[in-house]
């Protein structure tokens, strides 16, 4: 494996400061978001501990552009996050937000094709575990790409309308379902 593909190694001394081992010199949080943006996987120590720290620098790294008025994350959605930690033992939230992060990996008509996008909701929204505000959030996921598709059906030149029409018959079926399941 190359360095390229391995994680940069970032130990963090017990003065805070943190070390780039590959280039045996120090680090600030802004340097690890420019590799992070950059492409490069970065795991960062405890040299003392040995524990990973790596997810505790990238919520830093979230809260200081948040807090510098780089909004990236809705209010509502950050609400929801926060009311998700009370709910571990039925929340599918993290498994979602995973599964949309894949949307803007592989694109969204390509994934709405190939993956199987409404079929993924339509089988969380039969759960029977699923709250009403789970669904109410299901539902605001659909009514959003179905807003997108809606846009990209005016804009797309690679999809035909009858593909981006048989799409938003479909969203337009799992908005249904999910109505029902609220009630």
């Amino acid at each position: 494996m190359s360095s390229e593909e391995k994680p940069l190694l970032v130990k963090r001394y017990a003065s805070r400061r943190l070390y780039n081992t590959e280039k045996s010199d120090y680090v600030t949080i802004e340097d690890i978001a420019g590799l992070i943006r950059g492409g490069r996987e970065v795991q960062i120590v405890d040299l003392r501990s040995g524990d990973d720290l790596t997810r505790q620098f990238l919520l830093q790294i979230i809260a200081d552009h948040e807090n510098r008025g780089e909004n990236l994350l809705p209010l509502n959605v950050l609400i929801y996050l926060v009311r998700s930690y009370r709910r571990k033992e039925n929340n599918t939230f993290p498994e979602l937000l995973s599964f949309l992060y894949d949307i803007f990996q592989v694109g969204q008509s390509n994934f709405i094709e190939d993956m199987g996008f409404c079929e993924a909701l339509e089988t969380l929204a039969s759960c029977e575990t699923i709250t009403g505000q789970q669904i109410a959030f299901y539902k605001a996921i659909a009514d959003w790409l179905g807003a997108r598709l809606n846009n990209a059906e005016k804009k797309a030149s690679r999809m035909d309308k009858e593909d981006l029409s048989k799409i938003t018959s479909q969203l337009s079926e799992l908005q249904k379902k999910l109505g029902k399941v609220g009630k």
